[in-house]
């Protein structure tokens, strides 16, 4: 008999510090050492953690499973022992969280361990980690928290830029190099030819694999694409959604506005940018996932 598989389901990484407000027991580990680190959380192991960045995302997630169909898997990768890691699955009980998988690595880079679980999207505070899981061509994003109270909303509303996100980077690159005349003549003359995928392609298809079990207006996960492009650079991004035979519900191609209040009236639950100045202007009011991926990474450190 075949054992349990992950195979047909939308799997999720996550960092403890991304589903968890663990600051205090961070701030111990890095001015005070290990072993300071490993007394505080076996001390405080009965304090229940708050919610993190990325904790009402996961809600929403894990209510996609259904007792007739599970669609997603949230496995937890962190970087504690099982030992210290134990005032982390206290919380998961706590708060009814269906997570069930986790790695405990014990102060070892997490990132290695997202492909050997075949995770379609990893979301961590730790932008070292993200980088690494990006190199490997996977979706990763250092997730930070909205400022803003955001309206609850049904349903799951995920977000996504287009270039070095949804797709390769080919054409900011243009853009850096050339200016923006340059980039609207080389997306117009290139308009019939599909752009790459970027590092997001595949955690968008998971998500329209999930759409298509349900009728287009019943839909329990809406998503967006929020783009910097206007026209004529429309068109190359509506042909390559349809060469790709991907969904995307909603379009906004802002012309290089603001992004922030575009997400705020979305309802967005998260948003995925590779770029500082979206990421800070979404943060004002969603939860926002920076992508420090393609050229305008390059030369970055930390993205706020």
């Amino acid at each position: 008999m075949a054992g349990p598989t992950l195979s047909g389901k939308l799997v999720v990484a996550i960092s403890s510090r991304a589903l968890f407000d663990l600051t205090e027991s961070h701030r111990v580990y890095t001015e005070q050492g290990v072993d300071a680190y490993h007394r505080y959380q076996v001390t405080h192991e009965d304090e229940l953690l708050v919610p993190g960045p990325a904790f009402a995302l996961v809600n929403k997630l894990l209510r996609l499973n259904t007792s007739d169909k599970q669609y997603v898997e949230v496995i937890l990768l962190s970087r504690n022992s099982a030992d210290t890691g134990l005032r982390v699955f206290n919380a998961i009980k706590h708060y009814g969280l269906d997570i069930s998988r986790a790695a405990f690595t014990k102060g070892e880079a997490t990132s290695r361990y997202v492909p050997a679980f075949g995770a379609h999207l990893f979301l961590s505070a730790d932008t070292d980690d993200v980088r690494r899981v990006l190199q490997e061509g996977h979706a990763a994003a250092t997730i930070f928290a909205g400022a803003g109270e955001k309206p609850e909303t049904d349903g799951l509303r995920i977000a996504f830029d287009g270039d070095a996100v949804l797709f390769s980077d080919e054409a900011e690159r243009v853009y850096r190099e050339g200016g923006l005349a340059a980039f609207s003549k080389s997306e117009a003359d290139a308009a019939m030819e599909p752009l790459s995928g970027g590092p997001f392609k595949e955690f968008l298809a998971a998500l329209h694999r999930i759409q298509a079990d349900f009728p287009e207006e019943g839909s329990p996960i809406v998503t967006a694409l929020v783009t910097a492009r206007g026209a004529p650079a429309h068109e190359r991004v509506i042909r390559t959604l349809r060469a790709w035979n991907i969904r995307i519900d909603k379009v906004f191609f802002l012309g290089g506005l603001d992004k922030g209040e575009i997400l705020r009236a979305f309802g967005a639950d998260i948003f995925f940018d590779d770029q500082r100045t979206h990421i800070e202007s979404a943060m004002k009011h969603v939860a926002a996932g920076h992508v420090p991926h393609g050229i305008a990474n390059e030369s970055e450190g930390d993205p706020v």
